[in-house]
């Protein structure tokens, strides 16, 4: 079963061509983390590299190939992604020899018996519809002692009250999405192809902000595919909304109020999937 027949309208329909100008600052640190976390026989420029199935337009790829970590690491990049619009925009503009971006899913890369290092996976796992294929999958494509790493940012609703708001405001609209604060992504430990292939996950969570403001935490909201394909006037009254929570800013903290900059409170979460050794 293909991944767009299984996660339903919203995410099929909630691409925009705006959303792919809309990159999470964090995308660098979150790169370095990944490094520091999966490494494993990496280094002699010759590695093969899924980022990522689900790679959407391509802003976590064009990262890793500029990270001074990750850069002198990558040989070649090969990314998956099922929206057409997506691979479009990914095409023009992930500009490098090493990457290339075809049709896949998470349950069919169409890469090669373990041709991969690392499988990366950015803000995407939490739609995948089959959890023990998916396993499965990984497991076929990585080499020996490969890993997979998942990784996702959200904002923190537990560093100020206008940001639980915030969410509580926009999440109204998940139209019983598989949105990744559910954790029903976590089934994927309970399966038995996970079981058979990988060792126990290993995960990490940061806390920090970004820099904020009324129109970065409007078009954060409207990046979602749940907002995204909202009727207009609905659209009108979310961000009326917004501007209302920001505006009463409960527990918000200034960066410089004059220019209305704030602090933006996020988490990032990554989850390090090792293959186990045969």
């Amino acid at each position: 079963m293909s991944l767009l027949s299984s996660i339903g309208r919203p995410a099929a329909r909630g691409y925009l061509p705006t959303l792919s100008r809309i990159a999470v600052r964090t995308t660098s640190n979150m790169v370095g983390v990944v490094h520091d976390l999966a490494k494993t026989g990496f280094g002699d420029g010759t590695n093969e590299l899924y980022d990522r199935i689900g790679s959407g337009t391509g802003i976590f790829t064009r990262a890793l190939l500029t990270h001074p970590e990750w850069s002198k690491d990558i040989g070649q990049l090969r990314a998956v992604e099922p929206s057409e619009g997506m691979r479009k925009v990914f095409a023009k503009t992930v500009i490098d020899a090493r990457a290339s971006v075809e049709k896949g899913f998470f349950d069919h890369t169409g890469a090669e018996d373990g041709e991969a290092d690392l499988v990366v996976i950015a803000q995407a796992f939490h739609w995948c519809p089959d959890y023990n294929a998916a396993a499965a999958e990984f497991a076929r494509v990585l080499k020996p002692g490969g890993v997979v790493a998942l990784i996702w940012n959200l904002e923190d609703r537990e560093a100020a009250p206008w940001v639980a708001q915030l969410r509580d405001r926009i999440e109204l609209h998940e139209q019983g999405t598989p949105q990744f604060r559910l954790g029903l992504w976590r089934k994927l430990f309970e399966t038995d192809n996970y079981r058979k292939y990988f060792q126990p996950p290993v995960e990490q969570v940061w806390s920090y902000h970004l820099e904020g403001s009324l129109e970065i935490v409007t078009n954060r909201a409207f990046s979602k595919s749940y907002v995204a394909i909202q009727p207009e006037d609905v659209k009108v009254q979310i961000k009326e909304d917004i501007r209302a929570i920001v505006e009463r800013g409960e527990g918000k903290k200034w960066i410089d109020q004059s220019q209305g900059l704030f602090e933006y409170p996020y988490k990032t979460y990554v989850v390090i999937l090792r293959q186990k050794q045969t």
